[in-house]
């Protein structure tokens, strides 16, 4: 019998078995014909390969993530990929689509289209995230139905509010779910319900949320898989005790690892999905349950019943492993056809305008003045009790806290509060709305760092303590259209340029990678204290994210979902 590629003496693992089996594989018109130990003598192969007693597992899938998050286009972030093991992706455009809208998510996918690593497309369900920011689109009901009339949708992308869909019953996005599960009973719906339990909980299960890929703790894990919900687990969640708990408990159906957000630095030094199937495996978890985690139960939570398994009529995705238990990479296969080996030279494409030239053009905002680092304050002169955001190392999560500021002939003396400011400029031409607040804890001590990579709403973002540096850093990412710029007295210690959209590079992803490590590098130096800065503060204007964040409405209050004052009262 003819095939293509006939691969023998390999240890192929078994994703219904979650086991490894000698034997060999052959692969016809990019699917598996056969898995067993059947060789040569059955097949007329038009290419042979010596398997060496390598272990061969399917290709990785990862069905929660951004590609925004890597700063990087769909075609650079590919090549990434393959290198890793990874073959398929289900990414959220949501970043682009705050920028853009409708026509930010179609400009990405048609991106992707000639990419070797297949990509699926989750609708941005929650853009904006909330109602008390300025993005430079939105997605409406109608824009979903287009995208699911014309593109390769796969499911609605993670609902985000989720504190006005338990508590506002005609709110937008009850209005979405509401839409989705009366028109598209089939879409799979995709969730953010950070530290909800019980009744809040299962009202957001009940309104077809059913899955969950934040923060995790053995409570909300237990609670979650309980009710009927699909865990995604990030490596933050990846404490000793829940990969324990995976491997005590027979709750391998409910679960998969996802990467969510990997920065570029990350990217090119650790890997993508496949460094955290190899720390799981350090953790302690079985390489066979590792890998079903991030091959067969993504695939059957996304109902991609063509891949996930090295099966017959399975699309032929699959990797050559020379070292089981670090995940070494031999060889990857993409359809039955090598796209990635270690032993050959692997060259990203040269760096091209893949996107409509206003996709270049989308910082609508004028270059600021040192009076724009003023804070007016509307109350009368004296001392005051006011809020800070105080940044923790270790999450993304920024508390509350209060201290005394002046208000002195109407200004307020933040430089004497012992605090640094933080302040968010609209953009997007759309009436040049502002906010500021005072912001501490692990951030930096002096200084400025300036970005339009301000999630989800990509507003100018600058934190600082003294307006000149901040000055200096927001007309440097203003003048470039975007990225990052990190000042310290006067001069530029950093500087990331990221033209499309103001949140991504066409340039490669080792060269993204490296300018940022210098600009990590220059954030520290600046007294950052966090595992990731640059996630840090690019999630200080997140307002689904706990618990005191900064949109150009004010200080949010997200517990509560509601613009508070920065002045809590006078002293």
């Amino acid at each position: 019998m003819r095939v293509d590629l006939l691969i023998e003496n390999v240890r192929i693992y078994n994703s219904y078995f979650k086991r490894f089996e000698q034997g060999n594989a052959a692969v016809l018109d990019g699917k598996f014909l056969y898995i067993g130990q059947r060789g040569q003598e059955s097949f007329e192969a038009g290419e042979i390969m010596d398997g060496q007693g390598r272990y061969m597992i399917p290709g990785l899938i990862d069905i929660h993530l951004h590609i925004e998050s890597t700063m990087i286009t769909p075609e650079a972030f590919s090549h990434g990929l393959i290198k890793n093991g990874v073959t398929t992706i289900v990414p959220e455009p949501h970043e682009m689509a705050n920028v853009f809208g409708l026509e930010g998510v179609t400009e990405m996918i048609k991106a992707s289209r000639n990419c070797v690593a297949d990509m699926f497309y989750a609708i941005p369900s929650s853009v904006p995230a909330t109602s008390m920011e300025t993005t430079g689109g939105s997605i409406e009901i109608e824009d979903m139905d287009e995208l699911l009339r014309t593109e390769r949708i796969i499911c609605l992308g993670e609902i985000m509010n989720y504190v006005d869909v338990i508590t506002d019953p005609d709110c937008k996005t009850n209005k979405i779910l509401k839409h989705i599960r009366d028109n598209y009973p089939q879409l799979i719906i995709e969730g953010h319900v950070p530290k909800l339990l019980d009744l809040d909980l299962h009202k957001m299960i009940y309104s077809g949320v059913d899955s969950d890929h934040t923060h995790q703790t053995i409570e909300g894990m237990v609670a979650r898989i309980g009710a009927g919900m699909f865990i995604e687990l990030q490596e933050k969640s990846m404490t000793q005790e829940v990969i324990d708990y995976l491997i005590r408990h027979d709750v391998s159906e409910h679960f998969c690892f996802v990467t969510d957000d990997v920065m570029p630095d990350s990217f090119q030094r650790r890997g993508h999905l496949n460094s955290i199937v190899r720390k799981a495996i350090r953790m302690g978890m079985q390489p066979e349950q590792a890998i079903y985690a991030s091959t067969f139960t993504p695939a059957k939570r996304m109902r991609m019943h063509d891949r996930g398994a090295i099966a017959p009529g399975k699309i032929a995705d699959f990797v050559l492993l020379t070292e089981l238990n670090e995940l070494t990479i031999g060889q990857v296969y993409k359809e039955g056809r090598k796209v990635y080996d270690t032993a050959e030279a692997y060259e990203p494409k040269k760096a091209e305008r893949a996107f409509p030239a206003h996709f270049y053009e989308s910082v609508k905002l004028n270059e600021l003045t040192e009076a724009d680092f003023h804070v007016t304050a509307d109350a009368e002169d004296g001392r005051y009790t006011a809020r800070v955001m105080m940044v923790k190392d270790g999450s993304t999560f920024v508390e509350e806290h209060q201290t005394e500021a002046e208000v002195r002939n109407g200004q307020l003396m933040w430089q004497e509060s012992g605090y640094g400011l933080i302040a968010t400029f609209e953009r997007y031409g759309k009436g040049g709305s502002r906010a500021y607040g005072l912001i501490g804890g692990d951030t930096i001590k002096r200084g400025a760092v300036a970005t339009t990579y301000s999630h989800d709403n990509h507003n100018l973002l600058v934190v600082g303590h003294n307006p000149q540096d901040m000055l200096l850093a927001a007309n440097e990412v203003i003048s470039k259209q975007g990225g990052f710029c990190a000042v310290e007295n006067g001069e530029v210690l950093a500087s990331l340029h990221l033209p499309v959209g103001g949140i991504l590079t066409e340039e490669p992803l080792e060269k993204t990678a490296e300018e940022v490590d210098r600009l990590i590098g220059a954030m520290k130096s600046l007294g950052y204290r966090h595992y990731n800065p640059i996630m840090s503060i690019s999630t200080h204007s997140l307002p689904v994210s706990p618990a005191l964040k900064i949109t150009d409405h004010g200080l949010i209050d997200v517990n509560k979902g509601k613009v508070i004052p920065l002045l809590v009262g006078m002293k």
